[in-house]
């Protein structure tokens, strides 16, 4: 057949094929979508609105003359062969020649045996999906295309709910699934990821295909006829749309720096952490480590235990080169061993001035060998502004101001944060470990006051995280002055002179106090909300003496508050207190409405702030695990009483690495910018890549600062690749202001620098929304 390219015209037309393999009646399902979409072609907008013819005689895909007046084809078919091989290939060449096709629900088990409409429709049905009709929760991901932009974020419908033989997911752009813990999926359940609705560019056209439909209700729904108008206006080319955003083969991850020449750090140090500049080039640091051939002390005796080099890197995107912009004398060489021996201080956090284009300022987050008394077994983080000569990308070391300093334990390991931020009003976040060891409290709430190094508690993260008046286990802002000292802005948790209890035992530069390790956070500088994630302690399993194993968390933080360590994890589940004479023995467990801080290690207030809960927190058994609560609201903690909230992640060993909030920019030229299906979701990744996260999720502006769940998640492993030869170890990830993600791995051993350790890019290469602008069938005004 020779059909005009593209099929139809101006004068939209719609064909609806209804034939069936089976004999008899038609389905009223089949009457009631005809219905419909001859009403929606006959309502909204003039531009919008189209003819509809509907045949069962599918003589009509070999007449070309005829089907080539159409712009878009509809199957409301039943399964099996409806059509001849010589009707198939009409089909084919109407495709080939730029038309749209739209499957609803069994059209899915049409043409059985052929792989091309196999390829049209996307997925087959499988055997053992659900027959009864079933309320269930939509996840509406794509905010852009016609087709779901309308709808609501979470949509619940009653529908049939097809299972799939293949999970189309990465081949096709999913634009909305079914929550699976909202129905009885069947025995062929897909899981998490259980698409519903998508779309792609197929063999020339484009196809749209829903699960959903398989009820005559369906037809009277606002919401569902607003998803067929949506996929009728990008099939008939009356809108465009994007429909390769998901697709994996859309993107590349080219690994951008070369491995270290032996004994040297000239590429690349210990990763841990990066910033783009607006100019396209990336900064990234290194902690401390370097190669093995270099010596590690661990020796407190000698003067130089822990001492190491913590590297400021910049890659050039024009001349594809690697500069050493500077080095820094750090505690943070004293790697491997157990808690009291390894050390995760060094170079922790890195940001670029925001006005760095006219005064090459960078901040720097580090813990100074200088500054470390090897008697105590204490040091001094700060965080410190230096001056880069932008011609030569070298740091002028003498120029530092040190804005912010404060004292930090040493004696025990680990988790030291560092992660650096800016929101739109020019407030510098500050992300500070808890610094502790869990290895005292079974690897549950860090709350042991005992253990201590010359009269300093290393195992109490009440001292830290929990107290007012400490600025460890935080979040910071402050306001840099050009002078090099700053300001607080007002909305902290605390302004510093609080008179409570006596007055003196809080600390103005807390905007967030109950972290443990928040290595990452990002603001998102369109609303100006900040997101952290953070590693939680190490116990395996939840216990019913003590409360709920590791979780690790990310959260949605859109005001002052206090997450929650050492008292609470995850959505508000509290551990049990311990305190002298016998930390062994368990007191009661403590009110994450109501917390106090008594630990006799504490300096700061006895009555916190209420415990906030988070959005995201996975544990090895499952993401977001949950338990039945007794009348004061305490979990029972019992794993076969878990209910898993976040069926889309796990964990194990698990670091949580939180990530950006994507923003499309429409202005940009860049040609490999991610689309705008992304712009608002915040991505969210652990250092592991087995089981662990790494995703992006939608969240509900509406609760997401009270701790509501995601809405719905998108899974990046095969975008942002895992494995050995790919990025296994993710260590920090931002997007450039060309668009494009540039991820850290950290290499494949600990404290240390390797020829994995590596600074990546993933580009997007799908091109635009389809059709091209000079194909819609009406024009673009």
């Amino acid at each position: 057949m020779s059909i005009k390219s593209p099929p139809g015209g101006a004068n939209v037309r719609v064909l609806i094929f209804y034939g069936s393999a089976a004999a008899g009646d038609e389905s009223p399902v089949v009457n009631a979508g005809i219905s419909a979409i001859e009403r929606i072609g006959l309502s909204g907008p003039a531009k919008e609105q189209f003819a509809v013819e509907a045949t069962d005689n599918a003589n009509v895909f070999t007449n070309e003359k005829k089907l080539g007046r159409f712009n878009a084809v509809v199957f409301l078919t039943g399964g099996g062969d409806v059509l001849t091989p010589a009707q198939e290939a009409g089909l084919e060449a109407y495709m080939e020649a730029g038309g749209g096709f739209v499957g609803v629900h069994d059209a899915a088990r049409a043409e059985p045996y052929s792989d091309w409409f196999t390829g049209l429709v996307g997925a087959r049905p499988a055997a053992g999906s659900p027959a009864k009709v079933q309320r269930a929760t939509v996840e509406v991901g794509d905010r852009r295309h016609p087709a779901t932009k309308d709808l609501p974020l979470e949509w619940k419908r009653p529908d049939e709910w097809l299972n799939w033989q293949k999970n189309p997911s990465g081949d096709v752009h999913t634009v909305a699934r079914v929550r699976e813990s909202t129905y009885a999926p069947g025995t062929s359940a897909n899981g998490p990821d259980h698409p519903v609705s998508w779309c792609r560019d197929y063999d020339g056209g484009r196809s749209f295909y829903t699960g959903m439909g398989g009820t005559v209700s369906s037809y009277d729904e606002t919401d569902f006829r607003t998803h067929l108008r949506g996929a009728l206006l990008w099939t008939t080319r009356l809108s465009q749309a994007d429909c390769k955003a998901t697709i994996n083969a859309n993107y590349k991850a080219e690994r951008l720096t070369d491995p270290n020449q032996p004994g040297q750090n000239d590429q690349i140090g210990e990763p841990h952490g990066l910033v783009t500049a607006p100019d396209g080039r990336v900064f990234y640091i290194g902690r401390g480590g370097t190669d093995s051939s270099h010596p590690v002390v661990t020796d407190w005796n000698d003067p130089n235990v822990g001492k190491g080099t913590g590297e400021i890197h910049v890659w050039d995107p024009k001349t594809d080169k690697v500069t050493l912009a500077g080095a820094l004398t750090v505690f943070g060489n004293k790697g491997g061993g157990d808690e009291l021996t390894k050390v995760e201080e060094g170079l922790l956090g890195i940001e670029l001035d925001p006005r760095f284009e006219e005064n090459g300022w960078v901040y720097l987050h580090y813990t100074p060998h200088s500054q470390i008394n090897r008697d105590t077994h204490m040091a001094e983080r700060r965080v410190s502004r230096f001056t880069l000569d932008r011609a030569t990308n070298k740091l002028d070391l003498g120029s530092e101001k040190v804005l912010l300093k404060w004292p930090v334990q040493i004696h025990s390991c680990c988790h030291a944060g560092g992660g650096m931020a800016w929101d739109s009003k020019g407030n510098l976040y500050i992300a500070t470990g808890d610094n502790n060891s869990s290895g005292f409290s079974d690897g549950y709430s860090g709350n042991n006051p005992q253990p201590n190094f010359k009269g300093v508690s290393f195992a109490d993260a009440r001292r830290t995280a929990g107290n007012t008046n400490n600025l460890n286990g935080k979040i910071l802002r402050i306001h840099p002055e050009p002078d090099g000292t700053y300001t607080l802005p007002e909305g902290n948790l605390f302004t510093g002179k609080e008179t409570a209890e006596g007055g003196g035992k809080t600390r103005g530069e807390i905007y967030v106090m109950g972290v443990r390790n928040p290595a990452r956070i990002s603001v998102d500088k369109k609303t100006d909300t900040l997101y952290a994630g953070w590693v939680g302690p190490d116990a395996g399993a939840p216990s019913t003496t003590w409360g709920p194993a590791k979780y690790d968390t990310f959260a949605t933080i859109t005001k002052a508050s206090n997450r929650g360590w050492p008292y609470c994890m995850g959505n508000k589940q509290p551990y049990r207190d311990r305190n002298l004479p016998d930390p062994s023995k368990p007191l009661g467990w403590y009110d994450c409405d109501h917390p106090k801080n008594e630990s006799p290690n504490n300096d700061g207030l006895v009555n916190l702030p209420p415990v906030t809960g988070n959005n995201i927190w996975y544990s090895p058994q499952g993401g977001g695990p949950d338990y039945p609560r007794d009348e004061n609201g305490v979990p029972s903690y019992k794993q076969d009483e878990a209910v898993y909230r976040l069926p889309w992640l796990k964990g194990g060993g698990q670091a949580a690495m939180n990530g950006p909030v994507y923003r499309y920019d429409a202005d940009s030229t860049s040609d490999t910018k991610w689309p705008a299906y992304w712009d608002g979701k915040w991505f969210v990744g652990d250092f592991y890549d087995a089981d662990q996260p790494r995703n992006a999720v939608l969240m509900d502006p509406k609760t997401q600062g009270d701790g509501g769940l995601p809405v719905h998640s998108e899974s990046l492993k095969k975008i942002v690749p895992i494995g050995n030869d790919g990025i296994k170890n993710l260590m920090g990830w931002k997007f450039g202001p060309d668009g494009a993600l540039y991820v850290l791995d950290y290499g494949r051993g600990f404290f240390t620098s390797d020829s994995k350790s590596a600074l990546w890019r993933v580009t997007y290469e799908g091109g635009g929304p389809t059709p091209a602008a000079g194909q819609l069938a009406r024009g673009t005004e």
